[in-house]
């Protein structure tokens, strides 16, 4: 656990009355118990009430008032609020307006069937939230091990900035991944390979003039620079984290390790997405929402959040 000044102060928590919702509760009081010593942290807990059930008010108070019972047990000051509205846009007009350090959201509501789907509210918000967006996911398990993703832009550097201020609890396993991009170096081993191509048909001399090994090499020497510099950032808080470095597709590869090792959470960097981009398929970020099988804190670079 860090002691920075820099910690979340107050939150936007998001609760439906799914299983998914009910695990972003007990998160929070996680949190909570891990910054015991913030007299300050406070959590505004968000219900929507569809236009729809304009009837079941009482129905949708239900869930607010359990979140409120399991949070104020642990001391954490809370309030409510109940509001009509699409979720969404509900969500993200209380974001923009109360300026939340961070919104935890369940990756699925009571409705959502068939996961996250494109337009789906949990990546409505992390798309055009103004801030951090922690999305969770069911069943509920207390965050051990936490994945941090660089890739040694701005965005990223604010990620791994927001991950050594979090409030994690003590003895949490650090791991630090950069994924380098596919290799672009053609070589004759890598033709012959692809394209079932016979030997007779490539002319190593047309290589000759590259240092296909140096080539590789940099390119191995500027991964581990970005996984050093992120890691001072982590070491100042006192975190000590496994640094990886693996290539490939970027989301592939994380989804793929924080399976094989048992990640709770993904920590990331998310650049933020206009109206028109946001239908744009392919972003890391929305297939770590999407795909990963554990929960995902998405952390926006400052300047792209009058955009997204």
């Amino acid at each position: 656990m860090n002691t920075s000044p820099k910690l979340i102060h107050h939150l936007l928590l998001a609760v439906d009355g799914s299983e998914n919702s009910l695990a972003a509760v007990k998160t929070v009081r996680d949190m909570a118990l891990a910054a015991a010593h913030c007299t300050e942290c406070q959590v505004k807990i968000l219900g929507v009430l569809p236009v729809s059930e304009g009837s079941n008010h009482a129905v949708y108070l239900i869930p607010l008032r359990e979140a409120e019972r399991i949070l104020s047990e642990h001391g954490v000051q809370t309030s409510s609020d109940l509001i009509q509205g699409y979720p969404a846009e509900v969500l993200l007009d209380q974001a923009a307006t109360n300026h939340p350090d961070l919104v935890v959201i369940g990756a699925k509501g009571l409705r959502a069937t068939l996961g996250i789907l494109l337009g789906g509210v949990a990546q409505q918000v992390v798309e055009h939230a103004c801030c951090p967006v922690l999305v969770i996911r069911a069943p509920y398990r207390r965050i051990n091990r936490v994945l941090v993703v660089t890739d040694g832009s701005q965005c990223s550097h604010q990620a791994v900035e927001f991950a050594a201020n979090f409030p994690f609890i003590a003895g949490t396993d650090f791991h630090l991944l950069h994924v380098r991009p596919p290799s672009t170096v053609l070589t004759p081993e890598v033709l012959t390979r692809i394209w079932a191509l016979p030997d007779d048909v490539i002319d190593p001399s047309i290589f000759a003039t590259r240092d296909v090994e140096a080539e590789i090499q940099a390119a191995d020497r500027a991964g581990q620079t970005i996984l050093d510099d992120a890691n001072h950032s982590l070491l100042s808080q006192g975190i000590q984290a496994k640094k990886l470095l693996l290539q490939g597709d970027a989301a592939t590869e994380i989804i793929q390790y924080a399976s094989d090792n048992q990640i709770d959470l993904i920590i990331a960097g998310s650049r933020g997405l206009s109206p028109v981009q946001s239908w744009l398929l392919g972003s890391v970020s929305r297939k770590l929402v999407h795909y990963a099988g554990c929960s995902v804190l998405l952390v926006k670079q400052p300047e792209a959040l009058d955009s997204a």
